[in-house]
């Protein structure tokens, strides 16, 4: 009798199987989740909890791509699927609150301002997956997408909780989303914060700073977030101001 061979398969062991990573698309997914509630809460009225919800989908959006990096589990589809959250968290639902809140009070203005500001979502987003290997990592090309969109819903929030209505401030919410749809689609650079390291040590005024801040957001946090932002919204252009100041003197 001759011995009898194993009989060959065709599996490698080493080539791994091609799928979907589970927990980055996760919180990709939470954070649709928050940005499809924030629509759906603007259209049955309650814009304070709208608001909220696009806050959420700003920390969930912040986390998917540092769980990816943590993990090693980055991948295409998790960095399309990430655009396509972002378009309606970041996008279509601030758009959508701050038009049922406000802007619908301006007939077709409103819906002029409120399509400025989609639109420039979606070009911001677009630009941004196009240019992300030659743009220095330190600072983002226009204001980020979720940035935008905390400005704008946190005018919203901190509005409410003062008890003013939108119809009050009809014309600063047009004003103020027109200028987020811009300044996202502008060449104005904005500082990106990807260059810190939390594992290096820092002064002692940082910890100081950290800690107030926290203070201020236990206090009142529509009014911390909101000022935060507006702070940042302007920071762009006093950032391009001190360049074009320095070239002229040089």
């Amino acid at each position: 009798m001759t011995e009898r061979k194993p009989r060959k398969t065709l599996f490698n062991p080493e080539l791994k199987r091609r799928g979907i990573y589970v927990l980055p698309n996760l919180f990709t997914t939470a954070a649709l989740f928050a940005g499809f509630f924030a629509i759906v809460q603007a259209m049955q009225g309650d814009f304070e909890r709208a608001a909220m919800a696009i806050f959420i989908a700003m920390v969930l959006d912040g986390l998917d791509g540092r769980v990816a990096r943590m993990t090693h589990t980055q991948s295409a589809f998790g960095a399309e699927y990430d655009s396509l959250s972002d378009m309606v968290s970041f996008g279509a639902a601030p758009a959508l609150v701050v038009y049922e809140w406000a802007l619908r009070d301006l007939g077709r203005l409103g819906w002029i301002a409120a399509f400025i500001y989609c639109a420039g979502a979606a070009l911001r987003l677009a630009r941004f997956n196009t240019t992300l290997e030659v743009t220095d990592k330190r600072y983002f090309q226009g204001m980020p997408s979720p940035a935008a969109a905390a400005l704008v819903a946190g005018l919203v929030w901190v509005m409410i909780v003062s008890g003013i209505s939108g119809h009050e401030v009809r014309w600063l919410a047009c004003v103020l989303t027109i200028f987020a749809g811009v300044t996202m689609i502008s060449n104005i650079r904005y500082y990106s914060f990807k260059d810190i390291n939390l594992r290096k040590s820092v002064p002692f005024f940082v910890i100081a700073a950290i800690v107030l801040g926290f203070a201020l957001a236990s206090y009142s946090p529509e009014i911390t977030l909101f000022g935060f932002f507006v702070l940042y919204g302007l920071s762009g252009y006093v950032l391009a101001a001190v360049n074009l100041l320095k070239r002229k003197s040089a």
